[in-house]
């Protein structure tokens, strides 16, 4: 009984992780399919791509909204923050490889966000600022987003957050790192050895 919360939290996480909110929106305004544009994925990133910045911002929204939701939804559930937790991981799963979409879903940074606001919201408002001002200077949200990751973890452990905290966003940064910057790999090695910096910043 003792890991009955934990199989409903990975459940249900996945399942809240698995709406493909950008999907439905784009669908919703007339866009089409959003896996039909850009790179294919069902994120905020893409959506941007069809020129409609209200889009993508209610897909950034709503994605990172699933993800705490399933956090603080599964914590208060069971009364466990650890139970909460992992409903995030599984959001993060559900998001990124959705059975609906077979198993192709977003890259996951919105989610991740969404989960850090959940489990540390003043970290997370300290790292805000951190991200817009490098996509201020980069022009890129892939910058963004990894500045704002790596802020977020070595935040946590300065300020002595709980191994399960941290361990947490070591893992999802990790997965996102494999996601997200993963697809970006083979253009940021040409691009660096071209020294060509300015496509280095129009990475997306």
């Amino acid at each position: 009984m003792d890991g009955f919360p934990f199989i409903i939290a990975a459940i249900g996480g996945y399942l809240l992780g698995s709406i493909p909110f950008g999907l439905f929106i784009t669908r919703a305004a007339g866009l089409g399919d959003i896996r039909q544009i850009g790179s294919g994925n069902i994120g905020a990133t893409n959506v941007l791509r069809t020129g409609r910045k209200d889009l993508a911002l209610a897909t950034l929204l709503l994605d990172s909204f699933k993800a705490g939701l399933a956090i603080l939804g599964f914590a208060l559930l069971f009364g466990d923050r650890n139970v909460g937790l992992i409903a995030g991981v599984f959001a993060f799963l559900g998001h990124c490889y959705p059975v609906w979409l077979r198993f192709k879903g977003g890259k996951g940074v919105a989610v991740i966000f969404g989960i850090s606001l959940a489990m540390a919201p003043l970290i997370s408002v300290m790292v805000g600022p951190l991200v817009f001002a490098v996509y201020y200077a980069s022009r890129s949200w892939v910058w963004a987003f990894g500045a704002g990751i790596i802020a977020i973890n070595v935040l946590l452990i300065w300020f002595g957050a709980k191994v399960m905290k941290i361990t947490l966003c070591l893992v999802l940064s990790v997965l996102v790192v494999t996601t997200h910057f993963g697809s970006e790999y083979r253009e940021l090695r040409q691009a660096l050895r071209d020294r060509n910096w300015r496509k280095l910043g129009l990475l997306e």
